[in-house]
């Protein structure tokens, strides 16, 4: 009896369209994806891929199914990551954000899922675009400086803690030992030729969750970063711009932590990105 294939047989294909069931990863089956594909995307043609990170939460499928109406519009496949927390220490919840833990290097999970992607359908994975939002937002970030090459644009919502460009300060603060920790340089040029955009909500002005001395996620020098998450996108957006990044900063009125009410914002972007790159 054969096994028949799982992309073409008729009980399957249907779930390869909309929202997708949740995948193991090859790269480590501990590590999950899962996917929105428009019914009536033309795959004739590479499509666009959008990538959106969750925060600590992990409500990655909520993202996912917030995106649909825009990736219909816009004809692209989304792309939700789930990294769970406790892994390995059971009371872990921040290990994806600061890119390694444990040995993991959640940067080369993400890369090897876009490739499990790409084996399924005719995605653009040269240049993919990435969202990720507060826990998110700090993995995005991170994994920008990592790898720009690979990015078409990056978003930046509402990261707690911050990693700016600058040698000077140790990591995570700053990128002082970036190449003995990671095993690659920053690439300026690649950095500053990529999109990037950066959000947060107006009244995003809570602080119990990231001042928090002694907790695992806490290094001290944080505080001088700001005191809420607009303070210290703020500060994020104004290293980018010393070092020659231009960065759009919106900052949504009436608008608390919460990613799903800032993704008009990303959309907007996204939109005019993949609309521009559609033109040349």
């Amino acid at each position: 009896m054969t096994t028949p294939d799982p992309f073409t047989d008729a009980s399957s294909k249907s779930l390869q369209r909309g929202g997708t069931p949740t995948f193991a990863s090859r790269f480590d089956q501990r590590l999950h994806y899962s996917m929105y594909v428009p019914r009536d995307l033309d795959l004739s043609k590479p499509a666009p891929l959008v990538v959106v990170q969750h925060g600590t939460a992990r409500t990655a499928l909520r993202y996912r199914d917030a995106l649909r109406p825009f990736a219909d519009a816009n004809g692209v496949i989304v792309l939700a990551p789930m990294f769970p927390a406790g892994i390995i220490d059971p009371y872990d919840l921040h290990n994806y954000k600061f890119i390694e833990y444990q040995g993991i290097r959640f940067d080369h999970a993400l890369l090897s899922m876009i490739e499990e992607v790409a084996e399924r359908y005719n995605v653009d994975t040269e240049k993919f675009y990435l969202h990720g939002f507060s826990g998110g937002g700090q993995f995005a970030h991170r994994f920008f400086y990592l790898h720009p090459e690979r990015l078409a644009a990056v978003s930046i919502g509402a990261p707690g803690r911050i990693t700016e460009l600058d040698d000077s300060k140790q990591w995570w603060l700053g990128t002082k030992g970036w190449e003995e920790k990671f095993g690659r340089a920053i690439d300026m040029e690649a950095i500053r030729s990529t999109p990037v955009h950066m959000v947060v909500g107006g009244d995003d002005t809570a602080t119990a969750e990231i001042n928090n001395p002694g907790d695992s996620n806490w290094m001290a020098g944080v505080e001088l970063t700001g005191k809420t998450r607009i303070d210290r996108l703020r500060t994020l957006h104004a290293n980018y711009i010393a070092h020659g990044i231009t960065a759009t900063l919106d900052v949504i009125p009436g608008v608390g932590h919460n990613g799903t009410l800032v993704l008009p914002a990303v959309e907007r972007f996204f939109a005019a990105q993949i609309a521009a790159k559609a033109h040349l």
